[in-house]
């Protein structure tokens, strides 16, 4: 089948039209690409900008930080030296301390002793307490049995009866405390030989309180002082 001129020319025309669409799309795609090509960029651009401004921002906390670590070091380090400066102080004191409570444990050790020589002495020439005559008397007697172990200063004894004498130079509540509490206790133990005898309580001393005389005779514990170089017995 041929086709005339006519058709030919519309054919070339319709041709031309298609082509000019296609290349005015073309072009616009293009456009419409570079244009969010751009935008892309401006993007990009911005964020990299972001970025180095966060970065600068975080580098000089870094080094705000470092500062400040470097001076609590710097703190630290005088912390340290104080310390070690207060250990050398404590260190002498202790030392001090220790001699001075040598010192005064001799010096306590020996103000017991003549305490206890005293009323040992003066009960030895007179075993005689509360109108109660004993036939002798012992100084400083320790037992040990059951796991138990106990010291007493002055104890008399008679066919019946037994006193035992706590001795201190000056008394305090705690050395009525110990006689009543524990002593008392223990001697029933260590020494059941005398389970019948009748037991009396004595707290000897060179100084003792009204206050603690009276606990120690409402608790039945005679009450022994020095006159002059004689014995004053308060009974219970």
């Amino acid at each position: 089948m041929s086709i005339t001129d006519q058709e030919l020319r519309d054919l070339v025309a319709g041709l031309a039209v298609s082509q000019a669409k296609t290349d005015a799309q073309i072009a616009k795609t293009f456009a419409d690409l570079a244009i969010q090509t751009a935008k892309t960029d401006a993007k990009i651009e911005k964020t990299f900008a972001d970025l180095a401004i966060q970065t600068a921002k975080t580098d000089a906390q870094i080094a705000k930080t470092d500062e400040q670590l470097a001076k609590t070091d710097a703190q630290l380090a005088k912390t340290d030296a104080q310390l070690a400066k207060t250990d050398a102080q404590l260190a002498k004191t202790d030392t001090k301390v220790d001699k001075l409570a040598k010192m005064y444990g001799g010096v306590s050790n020996n103000q017991g002793d003549v305490a206890e020589e005293f009323y040992f002495n003066s009960l030895k020439a007179n075993p005689t307490l509360n109108g109660i005559k004993f036939d002798h008397i012992d100084k400083n007697i320790t037992r040990c049995k059951d796991g138990i172990e106990d010291e007493y200063d002055i104890v008399l004894i008679n066919g019946k009866e037994i006193f035992i004498i706590e001795v201190k130079y000056k008394a305090h509540q705690a050395d009525l405390d110990r006689l009543l509490n524990t002593k008392a206790p223990n001697f029933d133990k260590l020494y059941p030989e005398y389970q019948n005898y009748i037991k009396h309580l004595g707290l000897a001393s060179f100084s003792i309180n009204d206050e603690l005389k009276k606990h120690a005779i409402e608790n039945h514990v005679t009450v022994l002082q020095r006159k002059g170089k004689l014995i004053e017995s308060i009974a219970a």
